[in-house]
């Protein structure tokens, strides 16, 4: 008799989180390899909670009987119960020692029989929280279509365009894998940040599984096939960031959507605002033109605190260093902005005339002299240039950077050319020549706007003349430039 053919009938359905990948898979051990010996011991403990032994119970005794196996001369024999395996961990847990025993306990011993989808999602998210620069993060900003379509004068315009959707988890990832099904195959797992208010979906994309030859095991433990969204609390904005590894290599085919990054990334991006969507309640993602390794920075700069539209100089109002309001004509009962300088808890004293009368109302406030070593005055210039900077950059000095942005890039669209021939341009092609030459501009380390302010307080660069963009008051990253001004639209 024949024997029949094994037949793979096509279906949209997202792949199973009990979809097991081998434990001998190399990719797979370099994975998990990054993490601590805690980590990987308190992701073992979670893997055994009660909550989560029937979506990846370890391999036991019986399992072995069942399979007919003899693992006596395995160094790592099958538990006799559950319990063994806990003990197993928490012995773990109570000794020191190194991770490759766990890591290989794991793998040879108690997940022999391989690591499902969702288990390695636990221990990717688990890494991101161990390490929160891990990632590059980009914010996108959640905008309901419909408000485009009122008038300015239309009353309900603001709360229309500063509305957030509210859905079901389940009824979204449903929604998201209705929109991304037809290209590729994707497993979807949603966690809470043990660490930051905000909810991270990850996303893990697969070619069509129907290919022929079948796809190698490998292709489950590539981290350039991943996209993490984040969503964070009560919020208009949305957090995106794709996975990659030293290792890991996209490169696109003719039939392969999901090894081509950029496409992955775009494809989830335009899929997210879809699956917010209801009749009559449409979103789209709109660029922000910001982008950090760190996800705090983007939950100060495009978050739900009040930080979120006072940075640079109006950082002083936020910090409640100057009592009232830029807007308000009232007049304030508290010192200037000019009288005093904020780091941290402490204020110091910019200018030292009248410091009798200013004590004698402040003196809670701590006073120190602000010279660049203890024990010496500034100079006025020095004191000028202080202010100045103040003015500039807010109460923040870079040390304290709530938000530190590890890069900035910046495309200056202007061609090389004297004051003359500029005001020469301005009348004879206000709009600019599209064949002008870009320039791009990076800066990188661990606070680029604090570099920025410290230029500026030694006096190599005119704080007076920096832009707003420069000086962090727009909170950007990205910054395309012409005629001195950033193009909002081109970023």
């Amino acid at each position: 008799m024949a024997r029949s053919k094994l037949i793979r009938a096509p279906t949209t359905a997202s792949l199973p989180n009990n979809l097991r990948i081998p434990s001998t898979t190399p990719s797979l051990a370099k994975s998990l390899g990054r993490h601590s010996r805690q980590a990987l011991v308190d992701l073992a403990l979670t893997w055994l909670d009660d909550e989560n032994l029937t979506s990846f119970p370890p391999y036991l005794q019986s399992d072995a009987r069942r399979d007919n196996s003899n693992d006596e001369a395995l160094p790592y024999p099958a538990a006799e119960t559950i319990e063994d395996v806990r003990q197993v961990y928490v012995d773990f847990g109570d000794r020191k020692g190194g991770k490759r025993e766990v890591l290989e306990r794991i793998l040879e011993g108690d997940w022999r029989h391989g690591i499902t989808l969702r288990q390695l999602a636990m221990a990717d998210l688990r890494y991101m929280d161990d390490h929160p620069s891990s990632l590059r993060w980009t914010a996108l900003e959640l905008s309901r279509i419909d408000a485009r379509q009122h008038k300015p004068n239309d009353a309900s315009l603001t709360e229309w365009s500063t509305s957030i959707p509210r859905t079901q988890v389940a009824t979204f990832v449903k929604a998201l894998q209705q929109e991304i099904s037809p290209l590729v195959k994707a497993h979807y797992h949603l966690s809470r940040s043990s660490t930051l208010p905000l909810t991270i979906l990850r996303i893990f994309v697969l070619d069509t599984p129907y290919q022929s030859p079948r796809q190698s095991s490998e292709i489950f433990a590539d981290s350039s096939r991943i996209v993490y969204v984040a969503f964070p609390d009560s919020c208009p904005f949305v957090y995106t960031s794709m996975s990659t590894s030293p290792g890991s290599k996209a490169t696109p085919s003719s039939n392969s959507v999901a090894t081509d990054s950029r496409t992955l990334q775009r494809l989830v991006r335009d899929a997210v605002p879809k699956a917010l969507s209801r009749p009559h309640e449409r979103y789209t993602l709109k660029a922000t033109a910001l982008a950090a390794k760190n996800l705090p920075t983007l939950l100060a700069l495009r978050g739900a605190g009040r930080t979120t539209a006072a940075h640079g100089a109006f950082s002083i109002f936020a910090d409640a260093a100057v009592e009232g309001s830029p807007l308000d004509p009232r007049p304030s009962t508290t010192v200037s902005a000019e009288e005093y300088i904020r780091t941290g808890e402490n204020v110091f004293l910019v200018d030292d005339k009248e410091n009798e009368d200013i004590n004698s109302t402040s003196k809670s406030i701590p006073k120190r002299d602000i010279g660049p070593e203890e024990g010496h005055q500034l100079s006025p210039a020095s004191k000028k240039r202080r202010l100045a900077t103040l003015l500039r950059f807010g109460s923040s000095e870079s040390p304290l950077t709530p938000a530190p942005l590890d890069r900035v890039d910046i495309r200056l669209l202007d061609p090389p050319s004297t004051a003359k021939d500029q005001d020469d341009d301005h009348t004879t092609n206000p709009a600019g020549s599209s064949s002008s030459p870009t320039v791009s501009l990076t800066f990188t380390g661990s606070d680029v706007i604090g570099g920025f302010r410290q230029l500026a307080e030694l006096g190599i660069v005119d704080p007076d003349k920096m832009p707003s963009w420069m000086t962090g008051e727009e909170a950007v990253s990205t910054a395309v430039v012409k005629r001195g001004r950033r193009l909002r639209s081109s970023v």
